[in-house]
């Protein structure tokens, strides 16, 4: 096999995001990885500690990414605006990304890495900064964060995985449910 000219850590998260995206998390192993661009899997290991790494790169990349698209999304918004701009930002995520959300899910631990919860917490900050515009603070905040989390995350997971079988649209039941959501919230 030639050697891969160009591989680095950024390259190979990159096509493990492909993978994950167009195969699903089953697929990610280091052999299958190592075969996508192109290099023997032991030269995957100059680049990433193994699949733990692997696994914490991918973390980040998800982590970074997101936190960019839904902090560029609300800049200079608030209130319901904003609100229903970051659920709509998130479920877009979710579906362009449905691997590497899912390889995504666990909450920061404290034996994480400072890097990687810190670009986690990018993510509840954004969300806490819209919420407190509808002039909710601390744990209230935060239960309303987590409400917006576990309803676009159960709405986009089922929907990827074809669970709404009726012939209604998801874009219009979507809207529908976070309307719903932000008015109930702002009464």
């Amino acid at each position: 096999m030639p050697r891969k000219t160009g591989l680095n850590r950024e390259t190979i998260v990159e096509a493990a995001v492909e993978l994950v995206n167009r195969e699903g998390v089953g697929a990610l192993t280091l052999h299958r990885l190592a075969a996508h661009v192109g290099v023997r899997p032991p030269s995957l290991y100059n680049h990433i500690h193994g699949m733990p790494g692997l696994l914490r790169e991918l973390a980040l990349f998800n982590a970074r990414q997101l936190a960019e698209q839904m902090g560029r999304a609300v800049i200079g918004q608030s209130g319901a605006p904003a609100l229903e701009k970051l659920a709509n930002v998130y479920r877009a995520y979710i579906k362009a990304n449905p691997g590497l959300y899912w390889i995504s899910l666990s909450a920061p631990q404290p034996e994480d890495d400072i890097e990687l919860i810190e670009a986690q917490q990018d993510i509840i900050q954004i969300a806490l900064l819209v919420i407190e515009s509808l002039g909710y603070q601390g744990e209230q905040a935060l239960h309303i964060v987590r409400g917006l989390q576990s309803l676009v995350h159960g709405f986009t997971t089922l929907e990827n995985l074809g669970g709404f079988g009726l012939e209604l649209d998801c874009e219009v039941s979507f809207q529908y449910i976070v309307s719903t959501f932000i008015r109930g919230i702002s009464h």
